[in-house]
């Protein structure tokens, strides 16, 4: 799952997280005009949701900020369908860019 990280935050309670700079994708995310920071990886994360992992819609919550990407809940299950699906877009540029390019079409915003 790396670069994210599943951690139990408080008991029944969980984290997925991301430090975002200095990931395998960042020069990709810049090339097509975005900054790598936790609101990017949330559209990022809304459009994995939407087209890869639907099972996990309204399980997770998400709480980004600009060094870090976030979603949380009490379902851990979810969280690491999300993790491991984030983590295929995460390490690999291309698949980044495609991914990038077919949100922008279905009218996906990145907040960056």
């Amino acid at each position: 799952m790396k670069p994210l990280k599943l951690l139990e935050t408080t008991p029944g309670k969980y984290s997925l997280i991301m430090s975002t700079g200095g990931l395998p994708t960042d020069e990709a995310v810049s090339r097509s005009g975005h900054e790598p920071n936790g609101y990017f990886w949330d559209g990022v994360a809304e459009w994995v949701i939407r087209n890869q992992v639907p099972e996990v819609k309204g399980r997770v919550n998400s709480d980004s900020e600009a060094g870090m990407y976030c979603a949380y809940g009490t379902d851990r299950e979810a969280l690491a369908t999300l993790g491991e699906a984030m983590a295929r877009v995460a390490n690999a540029p291309d698949t980044l860019l495609a991914l990038i390019t077919e949100a922008k079409n279905a009218g996906i915003e990145f907040d960056d």
